[in-house]
């Protein structure tokens, strides 16, 4: 499956090159470490050059940092019926994910998160990606309710979800992201309840 979903042959040749790039490093990372792995290195096994490297990755940390399921995920929560709510469809996009992607980029996804929480370097990168990824929520939910992503409501909404998201990989970094996201689908069940204790 294609989680990009280029339509263009030129657009889908693009698309293989950076994931078979984030592919090779995540690979490397996982066996010399990300700190000892180089740019060069990434780029010689993804049989690409470094400028080409810097074409689809602009530093070394962007391999990591970038999720090439938002596009997927985002495309799910926007199909779901218009009488769920916000919670209720993020619920059902979950639960669509785990049928709608290959045991490859589950494993590959579960790679990459396992290596963003566990390298120094690439923690305050993270922060950046919870902020863009409340942004992004906001403007999901905001959608379907026909309000502002500035609604203070809409906000909070995307801030507790992130939380659940930040609660769920924190207690769970040796789950596969399958598991993990079992996990979170509990927490919003808990969400969607009122958050009662």
């Amino acid at each position: 499956m294609t989680t990009d979903k280029p339509t263009g042959l030129r657009e889908r040749k693009k698309a293989k090159t950076r994931a078979a790039i984030q592919e090779h490093a995540l690979r490397l990372f996982r066996e010399q470490g990300y700190a000892e792995t180089t740019v060069q290195e990434i780029a010689a096994a993804a049989e690409v050059s470094p400028a080409t490297f810097f074409r689809y990755f602009p530093t070394k940390e962007d391999t990591v940092v970038f999720d090439r399921l938002d596009p997927v995920m985002i495309d799910l929560f926007r199909s779901q019926p218009a009488g769920l709510n916000p919670t209720e469809a993020l619920r059902a996009t979950l639960r669509d994910s785990l049928a709608t992607l290959s045991d490859e980029e589950w494993q590959l996804e579960s790679e990459r998160q396992r290596l963003v929480l566990r390298a120094p370097e690439l923690r305050a990168r993270m922060l950046d990606q919870l902020y863009a990824g409340i942004d992004l929520l906001a403007e999901l939910a905001a959608e379907r309710v026909h309000r502002s992503a500035d609604d203070f409501a809409v906000r909070a909404w995307a801030g507790a979800v992130v939380g659940v998201v930040m609660a769920t990989y924190e207690m769970t970094p040796d789950l596969s992201l399958k598991d993990s996201l079992r996990l979170m689908d509990q927490g919003f069940e808990h969400l969607q309840a009122g958050l009662p204790l």
